[in-house]
């Protein structure tokens, strides 16, 4: 026999009828605990809680197509969904996520940086937009669709730009989500990505056409075509371990969205409506108590014809006639807090801050705006990282070099003894503008001059390059110096308060006249206590 412990906090202890204190464990009737009684509960207020313990793909796969349709669709014809995805890609790309080699050889580096920048004007085979303008069409199509492929093709010496190889931006639809079987050598398909015995992806099976286009109506249009992994860059967010297809952005919103949408919409009616002032008219009767409705103002069926009104319309009215106007139901001051809190919820849901989707900047200062940018910011900084730069910038930097050697456009012979050298890169984005200038330049300098970060962290922050930016200041200032310029951004001629600063004799600089002076002789220089030389320096400001 098991004695009850007075220290056992297990569970709900419940007394049998009779219990006296030190009996049996067997006298007493426990039962657990539910330490999530609110989400794990089985009540009443979680009756209708339904929630499958369906694995990521099941779930993804069955419903992907019609979230991507409707994400579409809200993108399309929503504005504050629009704006949302306009802001996110204006973030996350801007003009272009560019590489910053990290080549020792600075000869190199610029060699690199001048061939990769003229591949990108070619890198599109349509020839419409160039390589960072594909970056924002691969990231608008993850937003909206949850993922996007691209197809790698390598052309023809001679057919197309230097270093021969394009890529082209496909949709989701290209790759069906239907497509589950097993393969040949044991190879399984999901969702129309085939995956070897070890789980590797080793194809594609994409339409030759967008099922959704009339080009679809083509012959062979709609066959698939088995394409190797190594020509595809599978681009989407992984939310669970095993995902294998992405889903929209929106997808947790696009309800909320659609239903303001349509409430919007019926509140720019209502409001349409009472600015007619619309009335209704009713007939009287003569003195023989016939009405005074003509039989031609009756429509067909019962009741009476309806009559327009127009703004400014005084209408003349038979006599004993009564007219009673409309009085919708004011919304009043609940529609502005009802669409804000939706629509800081819809933002959350896709993203964003509420002021970005919405442009709504009443209710903000400086260290709020700053807060939530510094948070949205970090989240960006981490899509970069994982999705734009590893996915897609990535692998087609290391394509584009080999293709590059095999071209001739680099040493060929360099590149296979070097690859680690060659393929040492940095992607740098779009610099984020200040929220404040003055505070945060004042924060960089003095992180500088302190030693915890460098002019080159600082520049790169920007979206620049420092050596491009240490090039650029040294030309322009052998320019003002071939000029007799005297800008303030020169330090050595202007202090910080802009003043022009006194050129010591000998330092190799030009005086206001341009002149440059020689350094006088050691056993020359001038007697300090001369009073001519005293007279000289007290005229010069000394």
């Amino acid at each position: 026999m098991t004695a009850v412990d007075p220290n056992c906090r297990i569970g709900r202890v419940t007394f049998k009828p009779g219990f006296q204190p030190g009996a049996r464990a067997a006298d007493l009737t426990t039962t657990p605990l539910q330490p999530y009684d609110a989400g794990a509960g089985s009540g009443s207020r979680q009756s209708g809680w339904v929630a499958t313990a369906s694995g990521v793909n099941t779930t993804v796969v069955a419903h992907a197509a019609t979230l991507r349709n409707r994400a579409r669709d809200q993108v399309r014809k929503n504005p504050w969904a629009a704006q949302m995805v306009a802001s996110f890609v204006a973030n996350a790309i801007g003009t272009g996520i560019k590489p910053k080699s990290k080549h020792p050889d600075e000869a190199v580096r610029e060699r690199l940086h001048a061939a990769w920048l003229d591949w990108t004007d070619e890198s599109d085979p349509e020839g419409v937009g160039d390589f960072y303008e594909q970056q924002v069409l691969a990231v608008r199509a993850i937003f909206e669709s949850g993922e996007v492929f691209i197809r790698k093709h390598r052309r023809r010496l001679g057919d197309g730009p230097d270093v021969p190889f394009q890529i082209q931006v496909l949709e989701a639809d290209h790759v069906p989500l239907a497509e589950n079987r097993m393969a040949t050598f044991g190879n399984q398909i999901m969702a129309g990505i085939e995956f070897d015995e070890r789980g590797r992806r080793v194809a594609y099976h994409m339409y030759r056409e967008h099922p959704g286009e009339f080009l679809a109506q083509r012959p062979r249009s709609g066959e698939l075509v088995r394409v190797p992994a190594s020509e595809v860059l599978h681009l989407f967010v992984r939310q669970r371990p095993g995902q294998v297809r992405g889903a929209p952005r929106l997808a947790s919103v696009l309800a909320r969205l659609h239903s303001l949408d349509r409430f919007e919409d019926a509140e720019l009616m209502r409001k349409m409506v009472a600015a007619l002032f619309t009335g209704f008219i009713t007939p009287g009767a003569d003195e023989a108590g016939v009405p005074l409705a003509k039989a031609d103002d009756a429509p067909k069926s019962d009741g009476y014809k309806v009559a327009s009104l127009e703004p400014g319309l005084m209408q003349v009215l038979p006599a004993g006639s009564d007219i009673k106007f409309s009085q919708p139901t004011e919304v009043g001051g609940s529609y502005g807090p009802f669409m804000s809190w939706n629509l800081r919820a819809a933002a959350a849901g896709a993203g964003v801050t509420y002021e970005q989707a919405t442009g709504d900047l009443t209710s903000v200062n400086f260290s709020s705006i700053r807060a939530g940018l510094i948070e949205f910011r970090r989240g960006v900084e981490q899509f970069q990282h994982n999705t734009p730069v590893f996915q897609l910038n990535r692998p087609i930097w290391r394509e584009w070099l080999e293709q590059a050697a095999l071209a001739g456009v680099i040493d060929a012979s360099d590149y296979m003894a070097n690859k680690r050298d060659y393929r040492s890169v940095e992607w740098i984005p779009q610099g984020w503008p200040w929220v404040d200038p003055e505070k945060d330049q004042k924060a960089n300098v003095r992180a500088v001059r302190a030693g915890f970060t460098s002019r080159t962290a600082i520049i790169a922050a920007q979206g620049g390059d420092a050596e491009v930016v240490d090039r650029e200041i040294a030309d322009d200032k052998e320019r003002a110096e071939r000029l007799g310029l005297v800008l303030d951004s020169d330090p050595a001629r202007v202090d910080q308060a802009g003043d022009t600063q006194a050129r010591p004799e000998g330092s190799g600089l030009p005086d206001e006249d341009g002149q440059v002076a020689a350094l006088p002789p050691e056993d020359e220089a001038p007697d300090p206590d001369d009073p001519e030389e005293k007279e000289r320096r007290e005229a010069e400001g000394g």
